[in-house]
């Protein structure tokens, strides 16, 4: 079976190393060169996307910032999975938002920002402080202004006009004003949902990160009444949309009540630890639910983190000298905050997890990786 991967970036790859054992062959379509290659050997192929489309099974996506015109042409198929509305519903924070009050699953007070006197009205009807996101292209805290203080709104305009401007008829930019929300921590919930409407959600993980960036995920035990608003939410948002594949939801938790952050149409970094955390991985289950077979367990073998490698030119070699880790490298070239690998560990335990978080941290320079010693002493502890 062959599945064409709309972006041809480090997701596309994994999708790959989890698709051969089922006889699955990942094309991967490169959307800013224009390019079909193979996302592990990044071989070029001769082929057009109309081509790949007319000789793939089914196509799929990861990330959700795909040209129109792309997405509707592979839409026109029937092959496109999930469908265009739930990849434009990732893309679109405007969209999403909709989407979220239609059905009845929380997030934080906004308001849709087109011009200044949007941005007028959200201070007066939303108050400060205000966190300003983009609805279009905006990912890993980028897109992002925080206003604290009526001082700040002139300068922090001025740069927001310019986004606005950059816009065109075809392709409008927007920006959302949200309450500043005081969460206690962001976890996320990963599921997959099939051609049938089946369902398998993993177990709920939760997430730090440094300058917006996610730089550890961790999943263990969790409260019953967290796990069920996750999943409630999971199910809602899968089931209006008809969705198929892995989906994936980021919360903020406030005072054990969950509100929704973002919505990720694909497979989702605060997922990398099921490549070795369970017995199929998100991307197993991707392209399982994708390739019309049956999902396959979601349930942890055991208390599991990822550690993101973000810029750096190689992975320590010292960390597999701790039991039970694995290393995984993208092969991209290095620059500063670029996510270039990442780390799996999974333990027997809660307490083993953290001993063993503390034992990679002599190997992880508190400067690249953040938290990884504080979260691996917190949890021995606990």
């Amino acid at each position: 079976m062959n599945i064409l991967v709309l972006g041809a970036g480090q997701l596309a790859r994994m999708m790959s190393l989890a698709g051969a054992p089922l006889n699955i062959n990942i094309i991967a379509y490169d959307v800013d060169s224009g390019m079909l290659m193979h996302p592990l050997t990044l071989r070029s192929s001769e082929q057009t996307l109309s081509e790949a489309i007319a000789e793939c099974d089914a196509i799929t996506v990861e990330f959700e910032h795909i040209p129109d015109e792309v997405l509707t042409q592979c839409a026109a198929s029937g092959k496109l999975y999930p469908g265009k509305q739930a990849i434009q519903v990732g893309g679109d924070r405007s969209i999403e938002k909709a989407l979220l009050d239609k059905i009845g699953v929380p997030c934080a007070p906004y308001q849709l920002i087109t011009n200044r006197s949007h941005l007028d009205l959200a201070i007066g009807k939303l108050g400060l402080p205000l966190v300003i996101k983009t609805c279009q292209a905006g990912y890993d805290g980028k897109g992002q202004w925080w206003i604290k203080a009526g001082s700040d709104v002139e300068q922090i305009w001025s740069e927001m006009s310019d986004f606005l401007a950059a816009g065109s008829i075809n392709a409008p930019h927007s920006m959302i004003a949200e309450t500043m929300i005081p969460f206690q921590r962001e976890v996320s919930v990963i599921g997959a949902r099939d051609r049938a409407g089946n369902m398998a959600i993993y177990p709920v993980t939760e997430n730090e990160h440094t300058h917006g960036v996610l730089t550890l995920s961790v999943a263990k035990s969790i409260s019953t009444d967290i796990h069920r608003q996750a999943v409630e939410a999971f199910s809602k948002l899968a089931s209006e949309m008809d969705y198929v594949g892995v989906l994936t939801i980021e919360f903020f938790d406030v005072d054990g009540q969950l509100m929704v952050n973002e919505i990720a149409p694909r497979v989702h970094n605060s997922g990398h630890w099921t490549q070795q955390g369970t017995l199929c991985s998100q991307f197993e289950n991707h392209l399982r639910a994708v390739a019309g077979l049956p999902l396959g367990t979601t349930e942890a073998i055991g208390p599991s983190a990822m550690i993101n490698v973000l810029g750096q030119p190689e992975i320590p070699a010292e960390v597999l000298s701790v039991a039970n880790v694995t290393s995984h490298w993208y092969g991209k070239s290095q620059r500063p905050g670029r996510k270039m690998g990442h780390i799996n560990l999974v333990a027997e335990s809660e307490e083993a997890l953290g001993e063993m978080l503390v034992a990679l941290s002599a190997f992880l320079p508190e400067e690249y990786y953040p938290g990884v010693a504080r979260r691996g002493r917190d949890l021995s502890q606990d």
